[in-house]
């Protein structure tokens, strides 16, 4: 257990660090690099969570016989310093008079010349700031000696920042389920019950989510407890969050948590991150309906706030993505174990959440309210002392009940998001209709139809009928003054009249509306002859339809052509648009003329050839093409589109093709995804900005003709995980034969409890994606000593100015509460966590 303890986590990540510490790591086959660069100065970042090893490994590295070959060493902690104390220590580490008064820019020159000439390894651990570009002419750029500098950080721009040229970036991972349990064992189980039967310990290996730091926090925890004989680990998981609060064995665990916290700028970032407690443990969270309930919640004042708040705890690694869009921008994300667990006793302690056990109720006035997988039932519900006139956000998994269900109650509601409500009928509908503080509205697939009512949420910006039954939408939806977002897959009905009233709202430019994603068309009266005057329009999905009664597109060709119009003013508003359409209705593309603009395209049905307006567009950085054959011609009408940058064609069948010599001049990403094996040539001089190659086809053999070598920029490979082992070996072999040693993923659908019909977008786990890379693991395990040496960092090993503290009191965490504006005076804000039997059952904020 000892040898292998770690090995997987370890021997994956070392060679790569190692490799990049020295020209050549015997140690391991990889390919040499350059000499030109070989003799640069290197700079290695390692990026990941608190707690996730990134110390670790740097130290590792640092101690080897390969970090000791540096004739000047220094590790400098840059944990509360700015770069002006961070170059005086370096100074200091090399035995160099420092002066106090000394600015940065006098510090540079003092560490510019020590290092002049010299061979020397500096890591920077934990840096949280943008510190590299007032300390980076310190280090010589032409050194011609192998130099490095390694950085650890939280912060994924500030690892970018530091390895934009020559360097790279290593994002660290969590450990597999084998090694979290045997790291897990050693701290929990004492030698003498090595032999005997180990309690059931998924519930705690699913906390602490593969963190090194957790798992030993967890595994010292259980073992004072008298694991393995002691309490279970269900039992401990169920009051984790009191345990983290008040057990000093947890002490290092709860202050790491609360500095990734507190360290975010801002109260908007902070009240952001606590929404994700609305949600189930493990449930993926889709990032453009979280920013839309966190608008309507107040919590940010417009969209570009709402996506910096989001990029910002994805750029710490506080929250991760799960599920990628094919403009690979985060498409679902969630909570790491945890952390979710400090945000609830973050919540907890300026009552933020109120828990209810068995029948008591410590609050009677909640905010926000989650129901969470069937345990709130009708039964528990009504006996529930809740004063519901207050809440402002509902959020129901799995059925609700009737008391909760009962929308009169509900005065001041703003979020209702009843997606995945089981017990939701058509009739409470007349009742949320009269919610007319309602911003945002989510229903689920219990509602088949909306009432005329509707009209009376004048204050309504987002309405959700994607997992609905609904088919007809009622005109008054369109009429609603302040909607912004409207989807699913709905029309008009054939009854419904343009009226003077509609006329006018729609002439005089009242309408709202951004998205409208999207309507069922035949071409007649309705949605065609509306669109044309939605001026606020940037999104429209469409699924054309042939009927016999009419064969005349005119009015929707029209629509669509003043929709992609290219004005003279060339604005770039992110304009999307998603044509459906079948084998009579193709023609319609044709129709459709220059010049014309838009940000993203997606076709779906019979493509023979590309359409005019398409090759002739205006600022087309996204495309996704959906048929069953994509011809040569089609392909090769593709490869000039200059603005193009995201590319993802869909197809039973594609066409041999060559890409040729500067084909697809601006591309970065590069999706297909087939059912036959056939992929294009490519020669040498095209894609020469290529980032990412996505091979989705699970009959994929070997490269299939593909050569990837003319790739320059590649950074990751991404193949279907069910092509054969086979496939996967001869993919690793090309990637580690190529200069840039591009990582080898493996592309596995999302859970599905969060995507929504009609979604093309291509999303994988986290956990597929990280599956495999392309260096292979050393033979043998490592040594026992170095084994020891690891664990002990893992346990030991933090920011100086953690370590050295206090222990971290509830006064403590009160005032960080306080600090960022939280306090129940000033913001009235509370939840409601129900549980019962034992169980966490809803959440409230």
């Amino acid at each position: 257990m000892e040898a292998a303890l770690l090995s997987g986590f370890i021997k994956t990540i070392l060679p790569k660090l190692f490799s990049l510490v020295q020209e050549k790591y015997k140690l391991h086959k990889l390919t040499e690099e350059p000499e030109d660069l070989a003799k640069q100065l290197k700079v290695i970042s390692i990026v990941g969570i608190h707690g996730s090893g990134k110390t670790v490994l740097a130290r590792e590295v640092y101690e080897s016989d390969v970090g000791r070959q540096f004739s000047l060493r220094a590790w400098i902690s840059a944990t509360g310093r700015g770069p002006r104390e961070v170059l005086m220590e370096i100074l200091r580490k090399f035995g160099r008079p420092v002066v106090d008064n000394f600015s940065v820019d006098q510090l540079t020159v003092d560490v510019r010349e020590h290092l002049d000439k010299k061979r020397y390894f500096i890591v920077i651990d934990d840096m949280q700031t943008d510190q590299w570009s007032s300390i980076e002419a310190a280090f010589p750029q032409d050194n011609v000696v192998s130099s490095r500098v390694m950085v650890t950080t939280t912060i994924q721009s500030v690892a970018n920042a530091r390895s934009s040229s020559n360097g790279y970036v290593h994002r660290t991972k969590r450990l597999g389920d084998k090694d979290s349990e045997q790291l897990f064992v050693r701290k929990a189980c004492p030698k003498k019950y090595l032999g005997y039967m180990q309690p059931e310990s998924k519930e705690v290996l699913k906390k602490c989510d593969g963190q090194p730091l957790a798992l030993v926090s967890m595994g010292q925890f259980l073992r004072k407890k008298g694991w393995p004989t002691g309490p279970n680990c269900e039992d401990v998981c169920r009051n984790l969050s009191h345990h983290l609060e008040q057990d000093e064995t947890l002490e290092r665990m709860r202050r790491v948590l609360l500095h990734s916290f507190s360290s975010l700028p801002g109260h908007g970032p902070k009240a952001c991150l606590l929404y994700f407690g609305m949600f189930p443990c493990d449930h993926p969270i889709r990032r453009k309906r979280l920013m839309r309930r966190w608008l309507a919640e107040g919590f940010v004042e417009t969209q570009p706030s709402s996506t910096e708040n989001f990029n910002t705890l994805i750029d710490r690694n506080i929250i991760e993505p799960i599920g990628m869009c094919n403009n690979d921008q985060v498409k679902t994300c969630k909570t790491y174990g945890m952390m979710r667990e400090f945000i609830l006793l973050m919540s907890t302690s300026q009552d933020f959440i109120t828990l209810f056990a068995g029948n008591k109720v410590e609050h009677k006035y909640v905010r926000r309210l989650s129901l969470h997988h069937n345990i709130a039932t009708s039964g528990s519900c009504s006996s529930l002392d809740i004063n519901l006139s207050l809440v402002r956000s509902l959020i129901v998994f799995g059925e609700a009940g009737k008391a909760i269900l009962s929308f009169q109650k509900y005065q001041l509601l703003r979020v209702l998001d009843l997606e995945q409500c089981t017990d939701l009928e058509d009739e409470h509908l007349k009742d949320i209709c009269n919610l007319l503080l309602l911003k945002y509205l989510s229903l689920g697939e219990t509602v088949a139809s909306i009432p005329k009512d509707i009209e009376k949420l004048k204050l309504l910006e987002t309405l959700d009928l994607r997992r609905t039954k609904v088919k007809i939408l009622p005109i008054e939806v369109l009429l609603l003054p302040c909607l912004l977002h409207l989807f699913g897959e709905f029309q008009l009905s054939d009854k419904v009249k343009i009226t003077s009233e509609v006329q006018k709202f729609f002439l005089t430019e009242q309408s709202s509306l951004e998205t409208l994603a999207g309507f069922v068309t035949d071409g007649c009266l309705g949605f065609p002859q509306i669109i044309s005057h939605m001026k606020n329009l940037r999104k429209l999905k469409i699924w054309i339809e042939r009927s016999e009664k009419n064969t005349n597109f005119t009015d929707l060709v029209n629509a669509i052509q003043k929709f992609i119009h290219d004005d003279k003013e060339e604005s770039n508003d992110p304009r999307s648009l998603s044509l459906h359409f079948d084998a009579c209705t193709e023609n319609i593309l044709s129709s459709l003329k220059a010049p014309s603009y838009l940000r993203s395209l997606k076709l779906k049905g019979k493509l023979l050839e590309l359409p005019q307006f398409v090759i002739s567009m205006r600022g087309l950085r996204e495309l996704c093409l959906s048929s069953t054959k994509l011809t040569a011609g089609l392909l090769a009408a593709l490869s000039v589109l200059k603005d193009l940058q995201h590319l993802k064609l869909i197809a039973d069948e594609l066409e041999d093709f060559i890409i040729e010599d500067k084909a697809f001049p601006g591309l970065l990403h590069l999706c297909f995804v087939l059912e036959g094996a056939t992929l294009p040539t490519i020669e040498e001089g095209a894609l020469p900005y290529l980032i990412s190659l996505k091979l989705i086809c699970k009959d994929l053999v070997g490269l299939a003709g593909m050569k990837i070598n003319h790739l320059k920029c590649l950074k990751e490979v991404i193949l279907d995980h069910r092509v054969t082992s086979e496939t996967r070996e001869t993919w690793e072999k090309a990637a580690k034969e190529h200069p840039n040693r591009p990582k080898l993923l493996l592309f596995n659908p999302v859970d599905e409890s969060e995507s929504v019909p009609g979604d093309s977008s291509l999303a994988s786990t986290t956990a597929e994606r990280e599956a495999m890379e392309t260096f292979p693991t050393p033979d043998g395990a490592l040594q026992e000593d170095n084994i020891q040496i690891l664990v002990k960092q893992i346990s030991s090993a933090a920011p100086e100015k953690l370590n050295n503290s206090e222990p971290i009191s509830k006064d403590e965490l009160n005032s960080s509460f306080n600090n960022m504006g939280f306090s129940e005076g000033k913001l009235g804000l509370t939840e409601l966590s129900i549980v019962q039997n034992g169980k966490v059952s809803s959440y409230t904020h």
